[in-house]
């Protein structure tokens, strides 16, 4: 996918220095804290898949004040979650992640936020999980176990291949889940759309909104946001397509579309589901 850094207005460099005592206190080997959007501070692994804009853009994608809860599956650090509950999103939200780090690393970056009362992080598979909640959040790994280069790093490599299920499991475990009318949001890769809308029509999800993204109006589709409802009639709303940046001044500048996003943490009123 295309990960791209997002730095956070309060720290030009992106990231917080040592001299903030108590990330220091939460931080291990290997791992570094950023500064991210609304005064977040996240704590990543440096041999990790590190917070990019596709997990900007799913959180933004969320719809807020509709949902009591939710689970988010294959939570990584935490940061979609995190993202939605600084936000106030909703107002509670279960953070599930299968590779046993991750969850503890949530875990110390709730606290770190002081967002405890909002997210609940547990290491469980996502087909285990049983807790009835309006809506359910993913980012799922998007490549097949026989596609791609194999990763040093054995967390990196569970992230982003389906070593824990493939993208129908991830829409049966999340429709077992989600309460009649609910909602569930995904970020995938476009390549790989057919496979996710075929996978959410055969669990009981009907796709209700797409909106497809690329870097900029030269650049193909390069991902793709899904939101369906359980239960839901066929009627696909398919806004037009968000671009990330404009060029057409000779320097790198983020699109009006892009900006109301990194700025208000949801899409603009032509992208929003009616």
């Amino acid at each position: 996918m295309n990960d791209i850094q997002i730095k956070a207005p309060h720290a030009p460099d992106g990231v917080l220095h040592k001299d903030d005592i108590s990330a220091e206190e939460l931080t291990l080997g290997g791992e570094f804290v950023t500064g991210v959007n609304y005064s977040l501070r996240l704590i990543q692994k440096r041999a990790g898949l590190l917070f990019g804009t596709d997990a900007l853009l799913l959180a933004a994608f969320v719809r807020g004040g509709v949902h009591a809860d939710a689970a988010e599956f294959g939570s990584g650090s935490g940061i979609v979650s995190l993202l939605c509950a600084v936000r106030r999103k909703i107002p509670r939200i279960y953070a599930r992640e299968v590779q046993p780090d991750y969850p503890e690393l949530t875990r110390r970056n709730v606290k770190l936020n002081n967002l405890a009362d909002i997210i609940e992080p547990v290491c469980t598979d996502a087909r285990d999980f049983r807790r009835e909640v309006d809506a359910v959040f993913t980012n799922p790994p998007y490549m097949t176990v026989s596609s791609g280069k194999r990763n040093d790093d054995d967390g990196k490599y569970a992230a982003r291949h389906e070593l824990h299920g493939d993208i129908l499991d991830f829409c049966r475990a999340a429709a077992r889940v989600i309460r009649f009318g609910g909602s569930f949001y995904a970020v995938y890769r476009t390549d790989r759309l057919c496979d996710l809308v075929c996978a959410m029509r055969e669990s009981g999800i009907e796709p209700k909104r797409i909106i497809m993204t690329a870097n900029d109006v030269s650049a193909q589709f390069s991902m793709a946001l899904v939101e369906g409802r359980r239960g839901g009639r066929p009627s696909l709303f398919t806004p037009g397509a968000l671009f990330l940046y404009d060029y057409s001044s000779g320097e790198r500048r983020m699109t009006d579309d892009m900006r109301y996003i990194y700025e208000n943490g949801e899409f603009g009123e032509r992208f929003r589901l009616k």
